[in-house]
């Protein structure tokens, strides 16, 4: 089902996901010549966009200049939850926010640092995955196929409902531990609140299932799946009424653009 759109809708802040949704690692194009136009465009215009994604800095930025971009975003929010600004072309921490961010998730890991050894053990004994941690979650995981994830995530949620304030996050076969308080949904609300901002002048674009928290009227009005994209990603954003593109990643993102332009 399409969004009703009019010209007279306003559209002032565009939240893409980066991997399935902008950028496809072995196109001919990564990220689509149409697309960077048509948000180029729109950034002329005023309209401010970020890139909403799982991956770290690093990881984005060469993945940017790999694919040949002539286009940068306005803000990024990185590993799902923290906030950079463009200044000048180099992403700056968003405040407080970041800080807020780091000190709940400190506070969150520690809190469960002596059941992690166990949760670790139990997963290790039953999955053959690559468990690890990071500095932004104390386990994660690579299962070796999305019927391994499945397993792995269904024990993590049911660990999850024994500590208060613990999410699991999930793209693909990849899996991490959060604060249920940060999520893409959430930091795009800051975003939001920041610029004075509302949903309803708001696209949303997402894939995959950590893009779920951000596919909701209550952050965007406009909210696309491309046709690649996880069929319960579709299902909700069929449900409230967004756009299911027949199109491939940013194809799909650049003809959502279209009215506006």
């Amino acid at each position: 089902m399409d969004t009703v759109r009019t010209m007279g809708d306003e559209l002032r802040l565009v939240s893409t996901d980066f991997d399935g949704t902008i950028h496809e690692e072995h196109a001919e194009a990564p990220i689509p010549r149409v697309f960077q136009e048509r948000i180029a465009a729109l950034q002329a215009r005023g309209v401010r966009w970020v890139i909403n994604t799982g991956r770290e800095m690093q990881s984005l930025m060469e993945t940017l200049g790999r694919s040949g971009a002539t286009v940068r975003p306005d803000y990024l929010v990185l590993v799902e939850r923290e906030i950079h600004a463009n200044d000048r072309g180099h992403y700056v921490p968003v405040e407080p926010w970041n800080t807020r961010c780091h000190q709940d998730h400190a506070r969150l890991f520690a809190s469960m640092a002596e059941a992690i050894p166990d949760l670790l053990e139990g997963l290790q004994s039953r999955h053959d995955a690559m468990f690890y941690d990071d500095p932004r979650s104390p386990l994660c995981a690579i299962a070796r196929s999305i019927e391994q994830m499945d397993r792995i995530e269904a024990e993590l949620l049911e660990f999850a409902t024994s500590v208060s304030d613990l999410a699991v996050v999930r793209n693909d076969v990849y899996v991490r531990l959060s604060h249920a308080a940060y999520s893409k949904g959430t930091a795009l609300a800051e975003l939001q609140r920041i610029l004075g901002i509302s949903p309803d002048h708001t696209l949303a674009a997402g894939d995959h299932f950590n893009d779920l928290p951000m596919l909701l009227p209550r952050h965007a009005r406009h909210l696309v799946v491309p046709s690649n994209g996880m069929p319960s990603v579709k299902e909700q954003v069929a449900r409230h009424g967004g756009t299911l593109s027949p199109e491939r990643a940013g194809h799909a993102v650049a003809a959502a653009l279209l009215p506006w332009l």
